[in-house]
């Protein structure tokens, strides 16, 4: 398994149709949710006071994230920063 850091900066158009809007959102917290169940999104935390996100994703590969990102509903919305995570010498764990 490969662990990764990923920011999320979500910019939902202001114009964008409120129908739209609110069928996207709901169709990315199900697909997030689905995801953390699966525990390949094992944590995801908001940025107070902004539309974004820190998340750490445990996945197979580079690839897998990549699909897993691209597939997001807000995918479009989205500046995304992605970090490689290795563990850590001194972690006790």
């Amino acid at each position: 398994m490969a662990l990764f850091h990923v920011r999320m900066d979500v910019h939902i158009p202001a114009d964008l149709d409120p129908q739209v809007r609110a069928d996207t959102v709901a169709r990315e917290k199900a697909y997030s949710q689905q995801l953390q169940r699966e525990g390949k999104w094992p944590e995801i935390w908001r940025i107070a006071g902004k539309y974004s996100n820190i998340s750490i994703f445990d996945v197979e590969s580079a690839d897998e994230l990549n699909e897993i990102l691209f597939a997001l509903p807000l995918f479009p919305f989205m500046d995304i920063e992605v970090t490689a995570l290795a563990k850590h010498g001194s972690d006790i764990k």
